[in-house]
């Protein structure tokens, strides 16, 4: 069941600033049809919608525990990082736990599992500027806790450079290994904290014919379970990101750890192959069998005409051929679909607003290219966010942001300047592409195209300001209003699909931020941050 002190410890149940709505506890049909709603895949009726998980929420790893279910996902620099969901029907998800104090390095393609009573969670560090000590451009450590909800032990390092995507697998003999990109394997110690021997190449892969249209073939991902007398290995091919019919899931299996492997005749397994399809790029699977039984993928993908919302959580059910072979049963996953049966329903979601009643870092909130330290420029108190100001603007000020999975929303807060630093609500997706607003108490600087933009918007001055962004189908519209005054809409809109991870070669979302730059001891005072998705 889900621990509900945990929860609160995590800020994220209970209270304005990081309590679950009343429209994110229940299934959707028991809900209103207000405003207020977030995305949510169950409709209520004993079918869901995809995504199950809205939003930015990529490279699911899932873990059967008994009767309970939790995922994790790539959580990049976020501090803390590795948010842990829960589950009893796959459908529905509700955030328990962080698992990683102090991220070492740029964390993407975990692996979490249990063994013999302990969970683990194999985590590749990707070095980026502030790393820790990492010696190549990727390196392979683990973490571990007796309970999922920790604590978790400090990142201990594997001694693997240069590979990605860890997979963990329990050979026949009960000696474990770890699969990696390549696919390579490296045997494992019986506590699963060092290596045992090489790494050394294992299997070459599913060569897909020359002329589909990928990105590059990328044999990653590797993921291991077991089912009847044959041992399975998952992979990911064709590219994460760029051509809508590249990434895939590909399957072979084996009876021995060590082979030889037999590719699937079928596969790819799963695959986009006409652009006109409702989620493309669709890979990086798991598989995990369901409450009643039966079997099911998690992989993620991109929303067709939404690639701004990065790469979402899917869920599709799986059957099994005569001759024990997978084969994926979702069809148009656009409809909606059976529930995996005998599960129980719970809450799911976060609410992404916030009055700032206590810290949600890592649940709610991540700062962008979060270096160590980073989070002391945030302090709640007394019901405001107060933010540090850092650097000259939105692209060197690591601004604070979360993730949305709504086609159509706005975000509103209020914020108060201090000590000649500018502050703003923007859409941003990384350091070079953003859109929205800065204000310094004098003039208002529109940000389009991830740069300043030619529109002056004039604005009356003030320490205090109102700002709201509408994001309505990728049209963004921005508002002020300055103390005593109405609303203002801005004279210019913008178009933002192409703010995606095939524009800017970066796999990131567009999401909401708030920033504060300038020189100096100044800071920017937040209030009363409201996300409200649109009808």
């Amino acid at each position: 069941m889900i621990d509900r002190r945990a929860a609160l410890a995590l800020g994220i149940v209970g209270g304005l600033s990081a309590g679950l709505p009343a429209s994110a506890r229940t299934p959707r049909a028991a809900m209103d049809t207000g405003e207020e709603r977030q995305q949510h895949g169950d409709l209520g009726n004993g079918t869901f919608r995809n995504p199950v998980l809205a939003g930015d929420w990529p490279d699911p790893s899932i873990l059967k525990d008994g009767e309970d279910y939790y995922l994790t996902h790539s959580s990049f620099e976020a501090s803390p990082g590795l948010l842990i969901w829960h589950s009893r029907d796959l459908v529905n998800w509700f955030p328990v736990a962080t698992a990683l104090d102090n991220p070492l390095g740029i964390v993407f393609a975990v692996d979490l599992v249990k063994h013999d009573g302990r969970y683990f969670i194999y985590i590749p560090f990707m070095a980026a500027p502030w790393s820790q000590g990492l010696k190549s451009f990727a390196n392979i450590f683990v973490i571990w806790a007796d309970d999922i909800r920790g604590p978790w032990s400090a990142p201990i390092d594997l001694g693997i450079g240069g590979l990605i995507d860890p997979g963990h697998g329990v050979g026949e003999d009960g000696r474990r290994y770890l699969f990696l990109s390549g696919v390579n394997r490296v045997a494992l110690t019986d506590d699963g904290l060092a290596t045992a021997g090489p790494v050394e190449p294992v299997y070459d892969g599913w060569k897909y014919p020359d002329d589909w249209v990928t990105e590059a073939y990328s044999l990653e991902g590797p993921k291991l379970f077991r089912r009847g007398e044959f041992l399975y290995l998952v992979t990911a091919v064709g590219g994460t990101g760029g051509p809508p019919t590249g990434h895939m899931v590909t399957i072979a299996r084996a009876r021995s750890i060590d082979g030889p492997w037999e590719n699937c005749p079928h596969n790819p397994i799963v695959r986009t192959t006409d652009p006109r399809e409702a989620w493309l790029s669709r890979g990086h699977a798991t598989f995990v069998e369901g409450p009643a039984g039966d079997w099911w993928m998690v992989y993620h993908g991109y929303e067709n005409g939404y690639r701004t919302l990065g790469r979402q959580t899917l869920l599709e059910p799986v059957g099994w051929t005569a001759d024990g072979w997978p084969r994926a049963l979702g069809g148009d996953l656009a409809r909606a679909i059976g529930k995996p049966r005998g599960g129980t329903p719970g809450p799911h979601g976060i609410d992404w607003s916030d009055d700032f009643s206590k810290p949600a870092l890592g649940t709610r909130w991540r700062f962008y290219n979060q270096a160590p330290g980073e989070s002391g420029r945030a302090t709640v108190a007394g019901g405001a966010l107060t933010l540090l100001a850092k650097g000259h603007g939105p692209d060197d000020c690591c601004p604070l942001t979360h993730p949305v999975g709504d086609h159509a929303y706005e975000c509103t807060v209020s914020l108060e300047l201090e000590g000649g630093a500018t502050g703003g609500l923007l859409l941003f997706f990384d350091d070079r592409m953003f859109v929205g607003m800065g204000y310094d108490g004098r003039s208002m600087t529109s940000y389009r195209g991830g740069k300043a933009s030619y529109w002056q918007e004039p604005v009356g001055k003030a320490t205090r300001i109102d700002l709201r962004i509408v994001n309505d189908r990728n049209i963004v519209t921005m508002y002020h209003r300055v103390p005593g005054a109405d609303w203002t809409r801005h004279g210019v809109r913008s178009e933002v699909s192409g703010y995606n991870a095939n524009t800017m070669d970066d796999l990131a979302s567009l999401r909401p931020a708030l920033f504060a730059s300038g020189s100096g001891s100044g800071s920017v005072r937040f209030r009363d941050y409201r996300y409200r998705p649109l009808p």
